[in-house]
């Protein structure tokens, strides 16, 4: 019983390490374009980042952990063996821990779902043979990862393009956000309520409460619409009370991006809650399936739930990771693709949100970073008079080819290592 605790604590520090530099790494990626376009300063990101991406990985988490831990590799194959699937969990972990902090030193952003796949599938290959991988599903997750970023950049492109058309390029465009406010609040606040809190309230949680979860869903999101839309018309008064003698088209842009601002930092923190929720499972998967083996002695396949002590140590891995080491890629995502501004990067950010949620709603283990960057180019291009660095968009699609493989050779060879010295 002492020898199983102690695993167990030995491989919850392994996977708060994964948790720390996937903090760093992929959720950087949360509060990259509101760092790069100025509506938060880093210090800001980090603690608003910090707050919901615990909160997300807590409460929106469960989905895409289990998918992670018994969906990529077949466990029935180890079922007679359940050690060996063990040791190769613990491969898991070493390989995403260590790649992430790899390219969190170079600042590139690279997929955490990315590696940890590959991870699974390079021990489980080498443990059982080519047919433990289940890769039907592989194959359905590798096709998320194509079309996340296509998705995110047509959803930015196209919601970029109706704020230009239909405030940015008017004769008067601050006019025109006081009539879109309500809109845009409404587009907001659907966004996280509709595919997020009808999720939460049907948690065990606040089911305790007895509360109508449908009602209560929509009456928070109906309060947070009131109350974004009245802090923002007080807040364009504010502007417009400073601006009206000026008839400088470039003031009254700079006015409008100043005020899109806020929707900029609410859609940040969707986009937080949004990844907290989905790739936390990329970090504490490989523990939740240690920690049942050592409890049970068998393998999970089947109803298997992820503790919440599990999920809780994941957050905090996250946030911890993020605080000490995330500004390399927040600067790589903000301001080394095209320089942004609060309008654009608040759409990227609704799309990234859009599709990430989605994703989790599905349980499939997409990357925040994929659908960010995706957004930030899907705007450079409709944009032409910005200029895309593309250099930077070539190492950044480099890392996220090369991840997958990489991983899944540091994970056989770690396995190999485990299983020679262990089994």
């Amino acid at each position: 019983m002492s020898s199983s605790f102690l695993q167990l604590g030995l491989t919850a520090l392994l996977a708060f390490y994964v948790a720390w530099n996937l903090g760093a790494n992929d959720v950087a990626n949360s509060m990259g374009t509101s760092v790069g376009s100025k509506a938060l300063t880093l210090r800001q990101a980090i603690i608003v980042a910090g707050v919901l991406e615990f909160s997300g990985a807590v409460i929106f988490g469960q989905n895409v952990s289990a998918t992670l831990a018994t969906e990529i590799v077949e466990p029935e194959l180890f079922a007679n063996t359940p050690k060996l699937l063990l040791l190769g969990m613990i491969a898991v972990l070493l390989a995403a821990g260590l790649w992430l902090q790899i390219a969190t030193s170079f600042g590139l952003p690279v997929a955490s779902s990315h590696a940890v796949v590959g991870a699974i599938a390079g021990f489980s290959w080498v443990a059982a043979g080519f047919n433990s991988v289940d890769w039907s599903n592989i194959g359905s997750i590798t096709s998320a990862w194509l079309i996340t970023p296509l998705i995110s950049g047509a959803i930015a492109a196209l919601f970029y393009s109706q704020i230009q058309r239909w405030i940015l390029n008017q004769p008067d465009p601050l006019a025109q956000l006081q009539e879109w406010i309500p809109w845009l609040s409404a587009i907001l606040l659907s966004v996280f309520g509709v595919i997020v809190l009808p999720t939460i309230f049907a948690t065990p949680f606040f089911n305790s409460f007895a509360l109508p979860n449908h009602d209560f869903s929509i009456a928070v999101g109906a309060i947070a619409t009131v109350s974004l839309t009245i802090a923002s018309w007080r807040g364009l008064e504010a502007i417009k009370s400073r601006g009206n003698d000026s008839e400088a088209k470039k003031e009254q842009l700079q006015a409008v991006e100043k005020q899109l601002g806020r929707f900029q930092v609410i859609s940040a923190c969707f986009v937080a809650f949004a990844h907290g929720s989905n790739d936390v499972g990329n970090a504490i998967a490989p523990l939740a399936a240690i920690a049942y083996i050592l409890r049970t002695g068998t393998v999970p396949i089947v109803n298997f739930v992820v503790p919440l002590w599990i999920l809780i140590l994941g957050g905090a891995g996250i946030v911890a990771g993020l605080a000490a080491f995330g500004k390399n890629v927040i600067t790589t995502v903000g301001e080394e693709i095209i320089t942004l501004q609060p309008s654009s990067g608040f759409c990227a950010e609704i799309a990234t949100a859009t599709t990430v949620l989605v994703a989790s709603r599905l349980g499939l283990p997409v990357s925040t970073s994929q659908a960010l960057v995706g957004g930030v180019v899907g705007i450079g291009l409709f944009e032409q008079s910005q200029k895309i660095k593309f250099q930077t968009v070539r190492a950044v699609v480099l890392a996220w080819v090369i991840t997958l493989p990489a991983t899944a050779i540091l994970s056989a060879i770690g396995f190999t290592v485990l299983r020679s010295l262990f089994y």
